[in-house]
């Protein structure tokens, strides 16, 4: 895993690093846009909470939080940043052809096998039911 450090220009980028493993590029068929007109407005959209606006458009990522693909290896492909939540999704490539984000395990690189199921290894990345555990 190659981190690349920036070289001080600023104060802002001094001590800054990014890994390079992070790919930006979301699937188009994983992702829709998302209606965000919050920003301080009620019902009626007249602002009730002042200064609050702006921000950056973002779009949402459609996260498999059930793992309901029983059985079935998925490899790790991209490990992305969702800036919908404080967290990193990977892209996982199923064997049957289908692809889904799930929120990264810890300590799980890119081209790591998962499997979701009853009776699969515990293991990081690995789903079990709570009754198989």
């Amino acid at each position: 895993m190659a981190i690349h450090l920036y070289k001080t220009s600023t104060p802002s980028t001094r001590n800054g690093a990014v890994d390079s493993q992070v790919k930006s590029n979301p699937r188009n068929n994983l992702i829709y846009g998302q209606h965000r007109c919050g920003k301080g407005r009620n019902a009626r959209g007249i602002i009730t909470a002042r200064h609050r606006g702006g921000g950056h458009k973002r779009l949402y990522r459609k996260i498999d939080f059930r793992r309901n693909e029983k059985d079935i290896y998925g490899r790790i492909v991209t490990i992305e940043y969702d800036p919908n939540r404080n967290a990193y999704i990977c892209l996982i490539h199923y064997g049957d052809g289908e692809k889904r984000y799930i929120l990264h395990p810890r300590g799980a690189i890119i081209g790591d096998t998962i499997v979701s199921g009853t009776e699969v290894p515990i293991k990081m990345g690995n789903a079990l039911p709570l009754s198989a555990v």
